[in-house]
C-alpha cells in the first residue's frame, strides 16, 4: 500500500501481487500463457481469493449491441427512452420542473442511496459463503453495479435534459462574447470527457464501482489523473456542469450544478474519505514518544511515478504533520521494532528502579541530566510541546488571557469600530481604507519577508534575542530560539488576520447592495466572487492540513532540530505552491465590491506574494533541500505527458509531412529556448555586475554614517597660533611591546610621550582618531567620541604647569607623558592615530601613528579555548581593578592578598562592574573576537567567565547550524 495519504477511493488501480494468492495459484500462474498473465485475482474478507472475470465500461455494457442485457439494462434503456418522451411532450415550464426535479431525484439516490448502502456494506465482515466458480462478494458487486449503472446513466440523462429545457440565448451579450461562451463550454466538456476516461483506465471497473467495499484486488496508487487535481473525480471531474451552464446561458442550470457538485464533494467528504481511512489506514496513537532520526534529504511520495516536490512549504514533515493534528491513518512513519523495543526495555528499567536509583546509579548528575536533555530532544512529542502550545490560527485557539491574543482582539477591534464608526467623508474614508490594506499587505509580504529573509540567511531574529535577552546557561541557546520563534508566530498571525480586516474594511466601504440582481451580471459577479473565497477557504485548509502548525508557521526558518525532508501529501502533489490559490479571495471580494481599487488591492497582493515566494521561500528551500527539489508539479506533469502523447499521434498521422513537422516544432521551441537563455544570461550579468556595486554602496553606506557620527561636532579654531612654533610641539606611542611594533589589545593602555614649549595653553589636549577620519593634518574635523586626555590634568585652573611636567626656569621645550585607559581608549579593532591640539580647540599642532588595537581570536572553539581567551579580556575590560576582576584572572599574589583581608566564598570566575559601560566593553569585545553580539545586560546577569563561556558556544553553535 502506497504510503501517502490517498486522495479519493476512485483513484485506486490495484497492484498485482503473488502474495495474495494461495501457494497453489501460484505455481499454477507460473505455466500460463503469456495471454493469461493478465488475469486479476481478489480476495474477499472471509480470505477467499478468486480469479476476477473481465469486465465492461457502462456505455459499451448498455449499448452496445452485441452484448446480452439483463433486466436492469432493460430497466435503464425503458428510463432513458421515457426521458426523451417526456422532454419532447411536456410544456416548457413543466419541461423544465420535472426534470430539475427528476434530477434532483436521481442525485440524492447517487451521494445519498449509493453513500448509505456502501457504508453498511463496509461496515459488515463477510461470512464464509461459499458457490460453484464465484463467493458472494462478488456476485453481490455485480448486483450493485448495475444499480449504480442506472444511478448514473439517469443522473446524466436527466441533468442534460433539464439544461436543454432551459436553454436560452442572452440578448444582452454581443457576437464575441457568445463565442467564446460556447468555445469556454465546450472546452469544459471536452476537458471533463478525457478526465473521466482517463480516470476509469487507470482505475478499472474496480474501483469505479467502489469495488473494494465488497472485495480485494490490490493497494492504493496515484497515477496518470490523479496527479492532476485532488480528487479529479469529484472536483475537476464535474468541469462539464459548469461548461453545460456556459452554453444554455442559464442561471437556474448554473445554481443546480452547483448544489449538486456540492452533493458530489459532500458525499467525498462523508463516505469515500472514512471508507479510505478505514480500508487502508492504520491508526496511530496521539502521543508517542518516538525515537527521533533525521533522514537524508529525499523525496518521499506516494506518487509512483516521479519524485515529488514543491518550491514552497510542501517541504512539510509528514513526521511532524501527522503530530500536530489529528493523525492521518495513511500518513507518515513509524519507528522500527528494535527502536521501540529499546526505548520500552530502558523505561521499564527506571519504573522498576525508581528514578532516584537510577539517578544515583549514573556517573553524576550533571550526566543525567545532559543524557535526560539529549532523549528529549530526540522525540518528537517533546519537540512539539516545546515549541508549540494551542497557538493562536487567524481566532482559532484565541485566549484572551494570552496577552498576544490580546493584542490581536485590539487591533481586530480597532479596525473594525474605524471600519463602522469613522467620523470622516466617504472620499477620506475610502483612501484611508485602501492605504490601510495596501499598508498591512505590504508589510505582511514584504516586511515579514525580509525578516525571513534574514532570518534564513543568518539567524537575524535568533541572533536578536540571544543579543538583547538572558537566558540560562546550560538553556544551549534553546531559549532563544524558542521566544523568537514564539515571537514571530504570534506577529505573523496578527499580520494575517489584518490584512483580511484590512481589505474586508474596504469592501465594506466600496461594495452596495444592488437593488435589481437581474440586471447585467450582478448575480454572476457575486456567484463567482463566492465561488473564488471558498476555494480560498479550501486551497487554505488543505494546505495547512500537509503543513501542520510547524509549516504554516515556516518552522524549518528556525528549528533545525525536526528532520525535515520534501514530502508530497495532500495538495502539495498536485501543486508547487498551492498558497497561490489562497490569494483567489481577495479576487473573490473584487468581483462582490466591483471597484477598481479592491482589484488594484487584490493584483498587488498576488504581485507582492509572488515577491515573497520568489525571494524567501524559494532560495530557503533550495538551500535546505537543493537538487531533491522537483522541477514540476503533478499537474503541469500531467499536461506536458498528454501534449507529448498527442504530438507523437498528430505526427504518426502526418505521414510524409511529419519531418517538416517535426523540424518546424523543434526550431519554435529552440527560438524560446535560446530566448530564455539569452534573457536568463542577461539577467545573471546584470546581477554579477551589480552584486560588487551594490557591496561597495553598502560599504560605503556604513563608513558614511559612521563618520556622520564622529562629524557631530562645531570646529573651533584658535586665532593666535602665530605666537606658536609648531616645530617645538611633538607627540608619539609608547610601545609596550619587545619588538616595538604599536600593536595594543584591546583594553591594554596606551601610553604617549609629548613635548610642547613652557608657554603652551594650558587648555592643551591629546586625542585619539580613526586613521583616515580627517584629511586634513592641522585641522581635526571629527569628534573624539571621548578618546582623549589633557596634557595636564592638574592644570585646568591653574597658570603654571604643575606635577610630573613641571621644568626648571628657563627650560623649553617641556616634556611629560601621558595615559589612555579605560573609557579614553578605542573599543573597537582597527588602525589609530593621535592628535595633540592646541588650546582646547581643534588645531592640531603635532600627529603621530597609525597604530592598531586587535584582538586575538582563538584558533579552534572549544570552552577551554574561549574561557581562556575570556581570561585575558574581562579583567583588561574591568580596568583590570582586582576587586572586580575573577578571582581565577588574579595573580598569586592579588589573591593571597584578597583571602588574607576579606575571604571570599563566591565562584572563581565571577566578576562584578563598578557601571553598565564596564558591561559594554565585554559586550564590544565578544562580538569583535566570537562574532556573536551581545547587549550589556546579558553580560550583567552572567557576570561568570564559564558561564559567558557556554553562552558563545551555544550561540556559535545555533547561528552556524
Amino acid at each position: 500500500m502506497s504510503a501517502a495519504p490517498p486522495d479519493g477511493l476512485r483513484q485506486r488501480r490495484a497492484e498485482q501481487t503473488a502474495k495474495d494468492v494461495s501457494a497453489d495459484t501460484a505455481s499454477d500462474e507460473q505455466s500460463r500463457t503469456k495471454s493469461q498473465e493478465e488475469v486479476v485475482w481478489g480476495k474477499t474478507p472471509s480470505g477467499q481469493v478468486f480469479r476476477v472475470p473481465t469486465t465492461h465500461d457502462v456505455v459499451t455494457a448498455l449499448l452496445h449491441p452485441a452484448y446480452p442485457k439483463s433486466h436492469l439494462d432493460i430497466l435503464n434503456l425503458a428510463l432513458l427512452g421515457l426521458q426523451l418522451v417526456l422532454f419532447f411532450t411536456l410544456p416548457h415550464t413543466a419541461r423544465k420542473i420535472f426534470f430539475f426535479l427528476y434530477f434532483a431525484f436521481w442525485r440524492a439516490a447517487y451521494d445519498a442511496g449509493l453513500g448509505y448502502v456502501l457504508t453498511w456494506q463496509i461496515g459488515k465482515m463477510g461470512k464464509d459463503y461459499s458457490f460453484d466458480e464465484l463467493p458472494l462478494e462478488y456476485n453481490t458487486w455485480l448486483l450493485f453495479r448495475q444499480a449504480v449503472d442506472v444511478i448514473l446513466i439517469n443522473d446524466f440523462m436527466s441533468y442534460c435534459l433539464f439544461a436543454f429545457a432551459c436553454f436560452r440565448v442572452p440578448d444582452d451579450l454581443s457576437i464575441a462574447v457568445h463565442i467564446l461562451r460556447w468555445i469556454g463550454g465546450l472546452v469544459l466538456v471536452g476537458f471533463n470527457l478525457w478526465v473521466k476516461s482517463e480516470a476509469h483506465h487507470v482505475v478499472k471497473d474496480y474501483g469505479w464501482y467502489w469495488g473494494d467495499c465488497f472485495f480485494q484486488r490490490g493497494a492504493l496508487v496515484f497515477d496518470g489523473v490523479f496527479e492532476l487535481a485532488p480528487h479529479p473525480m469529484y472536483s475537476v471531474g464535474y468541469a462539464w456542469f459548469y461548461g453545460t451552464s456556459l452554453i444554455v446561458g442559464s442561471y437556474p442550470v448554473l445554481f443546480v450544478s452547483l448544489a449538486a457538485h456540492a452533493a458530489q464533494f459532500a458525499f467525498l467528504v462523508l463516505f469515500e474519505n472514512p471508507h479510505i481511512e478505514r480500508k487502508y489506514g492504520q491508526r496511530k496513537p496521539l502521543a508517542e514518544r518516538q525515537p527521533l532520526h533525521k533522514k537524508d534529504l529525499s523525496v518521499s511520495s506516494s506518487v509512483s511515478a516521479s519524485p515529488a516536490s514543491s518550491l514552497s512549504r510542501a517541504r512539510s514533515l509528514s513526521d511532524v504533520t501527522e503530530l500536530l493534528s489529528t493523525p492521518s491513518v495513511t500518513e507518515g512513519e513509524t519507528a522500527t521494532e528494535t527502536d521501540l523495543e529499546t526505548e520500552t526495555e530502558f523505561e521499564s528499567n527506571l519504573r522498576k528502579q525508581g528514578m532516584k536509583k537510577a539517578v544515583s546509579g549514573l556517573s553524576s548528575p550533571a550526566a543525567t541530566i545532559s543524557m535526560k536533555r539529549s532523549r528529549e530532544a530526540m522525540s518528537h512529542h517533546d519537540l512539539l510541546n516545546r515549541y508549540f502550545r494551542k497557538d493562536t490560527l487567524f481566532l482559532h485557539n484565541f485566549d484572551i488571557f494570552r496577552a498576544t491574543d490580546f493584542m490581536l482582539f485590539l487591533a481586530v477591534l480597532y479596525a473594525m469600530m474605524f471600519m463602522f464608526f469613522a467620523p470622516v467623508s466617504s472620499r477620506t474614508a475610502l483612501f484611508m481604507h485602501f492605504a490601510h490594506a495596501v499598508a498591512w499587505c505590504i508589510f505582511h509580504a514584504f516586511g515579514l519577508g525580509f525578516i525571513l529573509q534574514a532570518q534564513s540567511e543568518r539567524k537575524f531574529l535568533v541572533r536578536h534575542y540571544l543579543k538583547h535577552y538572558h537566558y540560562p546557561q546550560r538553556d544551549g541557546g534553546k531559549g532563544a530560539v524558542q521566544e523568537a520563534f514564539a515571537n514571530w508566530k504570534a506577529i505573523y498571525n496578527l499580520s494575517m488576520c489584518m490584512t483580511y480586516v484590512s481589505a474586508c474594511g474596504l469592501v465594506w466601504k466600496t461594495y452596495s447592495i444592488p437593488s435589481d440582481w437581474t440586471v447585467g451580471n450582478e448575480l454572476l459577479r457575486h456567484t463567482m466572487g463566492v465561488m473564488l473565497i471558498a476555494l480560498h477557504v479550501w486551497s487554505t485548509t488543505e494546505s495547512y492540513e500537509v503543513l501542520g502548525v510547524f509549516g504554516w508557521f515556516y518552522g524549518d526558518f528556525f528549528m533545525e532540530d525536526f528532520p525535515s525532508q520534501v514530502d508530497y501529501t495532500g495538495i502539495y502533489r498536485y501543486l508547487n505552491n498551492p498558497e497561490i490559490a489562497s490569494g483567489a479571495a481577495y479576487f473573490g471580494l473584487a468581483l462582490i465590491s466591483g471597484s477598481k481599487l479592491v482589484w488594484t488591492l487584490a493584483v498587488f497582493r498576488h504581485v507582492s506574494y509572488w515577491w515573497f515566494l520568489r525571494n524567501v521561500e524559494n532560495p530557503h528551500m533550495q538551500k535546505l533541500y537543493g537538487d531533491t527539489l522537483r522541477k514540476e508539479a503533478g499537474f503541469v506533469k500531467v499536461f506536458k505527458k498528454v501534449a507529448s502523447k498527442n504530438a507523437k499521434l498528430l505526427e504518426s498521422r502526418a505521414g510524409r509531412h511529419a519531418p517538416e513537422i517535426r523540424r518546424v516544432a523543434k526550431e519554435v521551441k529552440g527560438t524560446f529556448d535560446k530566448v530564455y537563455e539569452e534573457t536568463t544570461e542577461v539577467l545573471e550579468e546584470f546581477l554579477a555586475k551589480s552584486r560588487p556595486r551594490i557591496s561597495e554602496v553598502v560599504q560605503d553606506t556604513k563608513i558614511l554614517l559612521q563618520q556622520s557620527r564622529e562629524r557631530l561636532v562645531i570646529t573651533r579654531v584658535a586665532n593666535d597660533l602665530s605666537s606658536y612654533d609648531a616645530n617645538q610641539y611633538k607627540v608619539s606611542v609608547v610601545s609596550n611591546r619587545h619588538d616595538g611594533l604599536l600593536r595594543f589589545h584591546l583594553g591594554e593602555q596606551i601610553r604617549i610621550k609629548w613635548q610642547a614649549p613652557l608657554h603652551r595653553s594650558r587648555r592643551d589636549w591629546i586625542g585619539i582618531y580613526r586613521v583616515g577620519a580627517n584629511q586634513s593634518t592641522l585641522v581635526t574635523k571629527t569628534s573624539s567620541l571621548g578618546m582623549w586626555i589633557p596634557v595636564h590634568d592638574d592644570e585646568w585652573d591653574g597658570d603654571v604647569p604643575i606635577g610630573s611636567g613641571r621644568v626648571e626656569q628657563g627650560q623649553d621645550p617641556e616634556k611629560g607623558d601621558g595615559l589612555f585607559k579605560g573609557d579614553t581608549l578605542p573599543w573597537q579593532v582597527g588602525k589609530y592615530e593621535i592628535r595633540y591640539h592646541h588650546d582646547g580647540k581643534y588645531n592640531v599642532m603635532s600627529v603621530d601613528g597609525p597604530f592598531e588595537i586587535y584582538v586575538e581570536k582563538p584558533q579552534t572553539i572549544d570552552f577551554a579555548s574561549v574561557r581562556t581567551s575570556l581570561m585575558r579580556v574581562v579583567p583588561l575590560c574591568l580596568d583590570s581593578d582586582p576587586s572586580l576582576v575573577p578571582l581565577s584572572c588574579r595573580t598569586d599574589n592579588d589573591a593571597s592578598e584578597q583571602q588574607e583581608d576579606q575571604p571570599d566564598e563566591r565562584d572563581p570566575d565571577d566578576f562584578r562592574f563598578w557601571s553598565e559601560r564596564q558591561a559594554r566593553r565585554i559586550a564590544k569585545a565578544i562580538r569583535q573576537i566570537y562574532e556573536v553580539e551581545y547587549t550589556p545586560e546579558v553580560v550583567l546577569a552572567d557576570a561568570n567567565l564559564s558561564a559567558l563561556a557556554h553562552r558563545i558556544l551555544a550561540s556559535r553553535e545555533i547561528l552556524e547550524s
